[in-house]
């Protein structure tokens, strides 16, 4: 992986903070409890090196087709199975106090339904997570999903659970895959006021995706009061991400680890489990932003250093290393963007004021 990899050239990551997963018996037994039974069974017939003929007829019932989002493959189940193994663990570690704060950076597959797979999610390993920290501890949970797409998976896994808030942060779903995550998306029945949603205008830059993000995260502590909080870290709301339309820089992963973590101390004693997400420029963006997210989690004293450059503190010489295989032409060379260089977005004061109406909007039902 090129973030462990960055991590390491940097000296920001031991051996003795690293986790072994649960085992698989374990995912497999949560994975069960949370998604329809014909589902996974249709998730475990695709699996097969030659799935038979009634299974592949019926892939397209479960996401699953060849020609969609989601296409099946030989050990998809396994593969699922060892995501949410990771999620499950980085969630004990926490709740038991083994660790303070956890990261899985497989994780954060938030698309998948209890009965279908989507946007390249087969089980919601962060439902999974989320679940048993329910079930085993009877924590309040805040979700947070910071992924440039509408969480929607895990937000339809607790759209009636008022112990469970799902916050997240995203692209309009007016332009942006899935096509949810509205202001008016709430919560139902006992769970209505448990269901925060901010979409943000296409071409959103740093300052806006903050000022909303901070506003939102802690509206929602204030109203929620949580035990435990789980994140979503998807880096695509980067500029530089081929997939959305948000026009942000690597501050924006800088600061919501700080802000995250900050209402971590605050509120919930330091608990907090991060997962991974998506993320589509792999070389310049994915690896910068998960291991900001790290330095954070772990309070490396890189970080002091990173924020006092004015300039840019520069990334380890040696990044990324030959032996990682063709990079792309031009890649960065500091931890930080420097967008002075960057075309200003000429819609700016008018896509501020847009995303601090619908915040406005999003944030009226938690008084």
């Amino acid at each position: 992986m090129l973030t462990e990899r960055l991590l390491r050239q940097a000296d920001a990551l031991r051996p003795s903070q690293i986790l072994d997963s649960l085992q698989a018996e374990a995912a497999e037994i949560a994975v069960r409890e949370l998604h329809r039974p014909d589902y996974v069974d249709a998730v475990q017939a695709l699996s097969a090196e030659k799935p038979a003929a009634e299974a592949i007829r019926r892939a397209a019932e479960f996401g699953l087709q060849q020609d969609g989002d989601t296409p099946y493959f030989p050990c998809m189940h396994e593969a699922a199975l060892s995501v949410v193994a990771g999620s499950l663990a980085a969630a004990e570690a926490v709740m038991s106090g083994a660790a303070g704060r956890a990261l899985h950076l497989a994780g954060g597959l938030h698309h998948a339904f209890p009965e279908r797979a989507a946007g390249f999610c087969v089980y919601n390993d962060a439902a999974a997570a989320i679940s048993m920290i329910r079930r085993k501890y009877g924590a309040r949970v805040l979700y947070v999903d910071t992924d440039v797409h509408h969480g929607d998976g895990v937000q339809w896994f607790y759209y009636t659970d008022p112990d469970v808030f799902t916050f997240s942060i995203h692209e309009t779903g007016k332009f942006l895959f899935p096509g949810t995550g509205f202001a008016h998306e709430r919560g139902e029945s006992s769970g209505y006021g448990a269901c925060l949603n901010v979409p943000m205008e296409p071409y959103t830059e740093d300052e806006s995706w903050l000022e909303c993000f901070e506003t939102a995260l802690h509206a929602a502590i204030a109203s929620f009061r949580p035990d435990v909080i789980v994140s979503q870290h998807g880096c695509d709301a980067h500029a530089f991400d081929p997939l959305a339309h948000i026009h942000c820089s690597m501050r924006i992963y800088r600061e919501m680890p700080r802000i995250i973590r900050e209402a971590a101390d605050r509120y919930t004693e330091g608990k907090w489990v991060a997962l991974g997400g998506g993320g589509y420029d792999h070389w310049r963006v994915v690896p910068r932003a998960w291991s900001l997210l790290w330095l954070e989690m772990s309070g490396h004293p890189l970080l002091a250093a990173i924020d006092a450059a004015e300039a840019g503190h520069p990334l380890p010489a040696d990044w990324p290393s030959a032996d990682l295989g063709e990079c792309p032409p031009r890649m960065p060379d500091r931890w930080l963007d420097d967008t002075a260089v960057w075309t200003p977005m000429p819609r700016r004061a008018e896509i501020t004021a847009n995303n601090k109406k619908m915040l406005e909007l999003a944030l009226q039902h938690l008084g």
